[in-house]
């Protein structure tokens, strides 16, 4: 009999399979996968007494800094936030640029460890 353990940055089973991205915004790090016009964060460190008001504004900025689209709405707590997004006409696919949307964000850091699973971002906002 085997033991199964999911991770705390476990994708949910609709983003099974996908990309991922990790991103730091404001002190909250996440992990950033998108299908479709949804995407979610997942929050991957512990922070005390975590809020949804500004945990999700921090989700919010790095999915718009992952993904290059505009969050229309966010839904769910402060440890997963699910993004609904409109990416416009002229949409390019995540990871086709790791410029920030932000005129107050700037992506300060990029590293991809061998094996190149994850991508880490260090935006400062």
């Amino acid at each position: 009999m085997g033991l199964v353990l999911a991770g705390c940055n476990a994708p949910t089973p609709y983003f099974r399979g996908t990309e991922v991205t990790r991103i730091s915004v404001g002190g909250s790090t996440f992990d950033i996968r998108q299908r479709g016009r949804l995407a979610e964060a997942v929050r991957v460190n512990t922070e005390y007494a975590p809020r949804l008001g500004p945990i999700g504004r921090r989700a919010e900025v790095a999915i718009e800094t992952v993904t290059g689209c505009d969050v229309v709405e966010i839904r769910g707590d402060a440890a997963l936030v699910l993004g609904i997004m409109d990416c416009g006409d002229d949409y390019r696919p995540p990871m086709a640029s790791y410029a920030p949307r932000y005129q107050d964000c700037e992506v300060v850091d990029v590293f991809v460890p061998s094996g190149g699973d994850i991508a880490y971002l260090e935006a400062e906002c």
